[in-house]
């Protein structure tokens, strides 16, 4: 193993020791003898199967047949989820065919961020991750079922549904994606239509033009977001059955993968030889494997956030440290927008996650002995699916890149480093990325212009006044103050500064997109203004620095100084469009650098 990996995986290890050993008595307790069903009486068992198709219910009477729960964030608004209205009849089916019954146990809610850029629902988006994992947990909870097949694809929805699922860890959870949409107006053309709109050189109709050519089909959006980054994240920890990322939906490969998840996961139970339960799959190591995949790919930053509670949820403690020390580890060796040109479609097509996978396991970035839903040992993510006639069968995925421009080998990377880093200083400490920032553009040093919301930056854009080297301060946008809304709305305004040749940057408690990264951009700041922060101290004028590459964020202000401010005042909590509903998760929310949990802390 590469000597950096062994080391964050050992501490890892000792730090959740107690943790760790705490969550792995209760998913062993859970298991128990028998099949789901044993566990209901007659009557509870009656009520579960009182719907069911006739056939269904003969099933039922089996004693020793398996039950499998569907979970699934299908709506018919978002593009990457609505292609799961056709998955349960696809797993009912297969089901059968494995002497197993499925039923539908509960529909999770999926909000898009794409939709809710810049509106008031934005503010709802991180929450709703804690929303869908409770969700999950209600459909598993009539604890009728042998298996569970998670069916869901982007920003909030995949960790959402994976802290429900471990929550069940006794269970084989299997995640069933829908893959991305076929690539359209390459996102670069995209991303210039947006910064001309900013500076008013074209109007509305041209932008809306543009936007649809590029988000035009059912699938994910094709840039490398969150999105496309959990999924990444699904199969390097073992979550997904090998090679089924990155497949079109409606496809005949794609069917047939869902019902072989299905098959799967009857096979894997808790009364065979096979157990396989979530709570087993996801360990230190497989948590670590996803962490260097994400530095790997050059994925979102969100996963900063997510990740530290999706290990949680399986009794594990992940640091930012370990994601920077991971980082520094690793090498870039992917190249998708927003860090490259290329689309997700481009980079299965160059080798993909099979290719990804056989580097990091050659080079000792990734741990090959975890227990996957496949199977032992994470080298079957180096093989990819196909069909031979009707007959779903695995091969060798590529062992050399097909597009350099996409994907390179560990000892060819496009950067020594995963790009995603650590920031610390009198500021707090935050998350950067700069796999997609050009090197002179990283560390910026500048006077501050602060603002308390996203209009006030636009407002002060459009008069002209941030023509200048400037470090931008968006502060009370953290979980306490307004639910860490993503905060995408300013890159356009953000790289036409840039591209005017000023020196520029970002400082938030909020987040900004999956597909951000063209302007450097210390975001996540904890402690966040909202919480005692420093941020709420900053006033324009103050210099701030921001050096990726020596890990500072820092106000040029004695700290004495800077505290002997007034803190900046509160904006008013702001009603109406649900956030009323959310006032209780605001409040309970824990450390953005602690994952931003209502439930861990």
């Amino acid at each position: 193993m590469n000597p950096a990996v062994a080391e964050v995986t050992a501490r890892m290890v000792e730090r959740s020791r107690a943790t760790r050993t705490e969550y792995l008595q209760l998913v062993d307790d859970a298991r128990g003898n028998e099949p789901g069903r044993a566990k209901l009486s007659c009557a509870n068992w009656a009520h579960a199967f009182a719907a069911s198709p006739a056939a269904d219910k003969v099933r039922a009477l089996d004693p020793n047949a398996p039950n499998i729960g569907i979970v699934s964030a299908y709506n018919d608004m978002l593009s990457a989820h609505q292609p799961l209205e056709r998955f349960p009849d696809i797993i009912k089916a297969a089901a059968r065919e494995a002497g197993a019954t499925a039923q539908f146990a509960g529909g999770v809610p999926a909000m898009c961020d794409g939709v809710t850029q810049g509106r008031p629902g934005m503010e709802l988006s991180l929450f709703s991750r804690e929303v869908i994992a409770m969700a999950t947990a209600v459909a598993l909870t009539h604890d009728a079922f042998d298996g569970a097949l998670m069916l869901g694809v982007c920003d909030k929805i995949v960790p959402g549904l994976f802290i429900g699922a471990l929550t069940f860890g006794h269970l084989p959870s299997i995640f069933v994606p829908a893959g991305p949409m076929t690539s359209g107006l390459p996102n670069r053309e995209k991303a210039k239509v947006r910064a001309l709109y900013a500076e008013g050189k074209v109007g509305r109709d041209v932008l809306l033009q543009a936007e649809q050519a590029s988000y035009h089909g059912p699938g994910t959006c094709t840039f490398y977001g969150t999105a496309n980054s959990n999924q990444m994240l699904m199969e390097l920890m073992g979550l997904h059955l090998p090679g089924s990322a990155f497949i079109h939906p409606n496809t005949p490969l794609r069917d047939a993968l869902v019902a072989a998840a299905a098959r799967r996961v009857v096979a894997i139970g808790p009364r065979g030889n096979d157990w396989t339960p979530s709570g087993h799959v996801i360990d230190e190591k497989a948590i670590v494997n996803g962490v260097v995949g994400l530095m790997a790919t050059g994925g979102s930053t969100n996963l900063c956030l997510h990740l530290i509670a999706m290990a949680r949820s399986a009794g594990i403690i992940l640091t930012l440290e370990d994601f920077n020390d991971l980082s520094h580890a690793t090498p870039l060796i992917a190249r998708v927008y927003p860090n490259g040109s290329a689309d997700v479609n481009q980079f299965h097509a160059a080798g993909g996650m099979a290719f990804v996978t056989r580097e990091l396991l050659k080079a000792g970035l990734a741990h090959e002995d975890v227990l996957t839903v496949a199977g032992r040992g994470l080298s079957r993510g180096t093989q990819e699916p196909f069909l031979d006639g009707d007959a779903l069968v695995w091969r060798d995925g590529a062992t050399e890149s097909l597009d350099t421009d996409v994907l390179r080998p560990v000892s060819d990377p496009f950067q020594s480093d995963g790009g995603i880093r650590l920031l610390a200083g009198n500021l707090g400490r935050a998350v950067i990325k700069v796999s997609a920032v050009k090197p002179e553009y990283q560390a910026v040093t500048a006077p501050a212009a602060v603002f308390d919301t996203q209009e006030a930056f636009t407002a002060a854009f459009k008069a002209g006044l941030l023509n200048r080297d400037v470090v931008a301060v968006v502060r009370f946008q953290g979980p306490k103050a307004n639910g860490m809304p993503e905060l995408h709305n300013l890159s356009p305004a953000l790289s036409v500064l840039q591209d005017r040749g000023f020196k520029v940057a970002l400082v938030t408690d909020g987040r900004m997109s999956g597909a951000s990264g063209k302007v450097a951009s210390a975001i996540h700041v904890a402690p966040e203004a909202m919480d005692g922060g420093a941020l709420a101290y900053i006033q324009d004028g103050d210099i701030i620095r921001l050096d990726p590459h020596n890990g500072v964020l820092e106000v040029q202000v004695e700290t004495a100084v800077l505290r002997a401010r007034e803190a900046a005042p509160v904006p008013a909590s702001k009603p109406g469009y649900g956030r009323e509903l959310f006032g209780w998760m605001r409040q309970g929310a824990g450390s953005v650098d602690k994952g931003a949990s209502v439930f861990f802390q």
